[in-house]
């Protein structure tokens, strides 16, 4: 059984005892957290949620992603800009899925 939720506006296929990073969720480790904009549960596909479906997962993790390092440059110009940022993630595991 398989469903794709929508969360910090994406979208994840999921199963039961998957594994997700998403965006940073308020949450505690250790708490359940409810999705119900559920798009698809199998095969029966929400116009444009599925009535009634939920997806349930506990929170495993709060973190922060890598280091991306964003670098501009302008040739000739004498003009270089270094800046660096690291996007906040949750880590979760989906636990039940209920059509």
């Amino acid at each position: 059984m398989f469903a794709i939720i929508e969360t910090g506006g994406k979208q994840y296929r999921v199963s039961e005892n998957d594994f997700l990073f998403v965006e940073k969720l308020e949450a505690n480790e250790g708490d359940t957290v409810v999705f119900d904009k559920v798009l698809m549960v199998n095969d029966k596909i929400g116009a444009p949620y599925v009535e009634g479906a939920k997806v349930s997962a506990s929170v495993v993790k709060q973190g922060r992603a890598k280091k991306v390092i964003v670098f501009k440059y302008k040739s000739k110009k004498n003009y270089h800009k270094k800046q660096g940022h690291r996007q906040p993630f949750t880590k979760i595991q989906v636990t039940a899925i209920e059509a």
